[in-house]
């Protein structure tokens, strides 16, 4: 029996299909991925995702401590409750984990994947302790995330018209606290999107509430292909601690201007820009029947070393779709290995789908 959130029975009374992800009992689907799938692209949808690990970063050197540790800098986010994307490098410049940070009015609260949970919390006590600084791993919360276009419309069948214009008025990847409960509007599925991060007693409530204002209950199988179509990396296919973000697609989010500034992993990333030609991170469309998958080998203009990072069929498409990591190559053709035959591919922008359009 793996860790459990406070939904499980929930998950279970609703027909989940529970599947082991990380150490976490999660909710696969409910009956059908595909449908879950378009439910988030053509309405509304709600997922558990209460296995990611939250972690308030305060103190007078909170600020130093994350200016040290993540890529990305800190002292961007100018006004409480502004947020970003991040990551956690090692010395080689290798991902530990990707972050998201959000100023809060007394330090930063911190988001990390589940199966990283423990390797984020010892580099960051590691880091910490010449500091004026308190880590709070919390092990007392959990994340809803309701995605989807009609995601505000639903919300405002349980939240009063005060609330909802508090949500409406966030920019992107901004949030606010609202006593014990903290909303954000992020989103993995490249859909509109509101996070909710609250006190595990009052998470079952809330759960119940938004599945009885229409809002359907999505599990990770769709979460997956719908972060995929986004052009979403995931840590562990995407990402790891072999490789940095400047070959992941993920260079925007590394902070070089400060050059004062020092963080971990800082110089390996110069080295790897001074040496050039560097690998590209693409989106691949598979124009016949077949499935891609990760670890397939990938070439395009003849260079052989491409791989599938992650791949899967696309419903929006009706497509198989792919990341893969490639050669600094701009040809719009290649090919990939499945089963001992070379396909052939499109490359093309690691972005498919974004708010219900199609862009490749």
């Amino acid at each position: 029996m793996g860790l459990r959130t406070p939904m499980y029975d929930i998950h279970l009374a609703l027909g989940a299909k529970m599947v082991d992800f990380r150490g976490w009992d999660m909710p696969l689907h409910y009956g059908s991925q595909v449908e879950e799938h378009h439910q988030v692209r053509n309405d509304c949808g709600v997922f558990d995702i209460s296995h990611v690990a939250v972690t308030d970063i305060t103190g007078a050197d909170a600020s130093t401590l994350l200016r040290t540790v993540l890529c990305n800098d800190v002292a961007q986010l100018a006004a409480v409750g502004s947020g970003h994307y991040s990551a956690l490098l090692n010395e080689q410049g290798g991902i530990i984990d990707e972050v998201l940070v959000f100023k809060s009015a007394n330090g930063f609260r911190c988001l990390t994947n589940a199966a990283t949970r423990d390797r984020v919390q010892d580099w960051l006590q590691n880091h910490a302790q010449s500091l004026a600084v308190e880590l709070n791993f919390h092990r007392d919360l959990c994340v809803l995330a309701i995605q989807g276009p009609q995601t505000f419309e639903h919300l405002a069948r349980i939240f009063s018209s005060s609330r909802m214009a508090q949500l409406q008025q966030l920019d992107a990847n901004c949030s606010f606290f609202e006593e014990q409960w903290f909303f954000s509007r992020t989103g993995y599925t490249g859909e509109e999107g509101i996070e909710i991060i609250l006190p595990h007693e009052q998470a079952v409530a809330l759960f119940n509430e938004i599945v009885g204002a229409g809002i359907a209950p999505i599990g990770l199988g769709a979460r997956d292909t719908l972060r995929l179509e986004a052009g979403f990396c995931l840590q562990g296919n995407d990402m790891d601690e072999t490789t940095t973000p400047l070959v992941c697609g993920l260079a925007s989010r590394v902070c070089f201007a400060d050059q004062q500034r020092q963080f971990i992993g800082k110089a390996a990333l110069q080295a790897q820009q001074a040496a050039g030609n560097l690998d590209r991170m693409v989106g691949l469309v598979l124009e016949e029947r077949g499935v891609l998958r990760a670890q397939q080998p990938v070439r395009i203009s003849g260079y052989p070393d491409g791989i599938i990072t992650s791949g899967s069929f696309s419903p929006t498409l009706g497509k198989a779709i792919a990341l893969a990591r490639v050669a600094a190559c701009a040809d719009e053709r290649g090919e990939v290995e499945i089963r001992n035959k070379w396909h052939p591919v499109r490359v093309v922008k690691p972005c498919f789908v974004k708010h219900g359009e199609i862009l490749i």
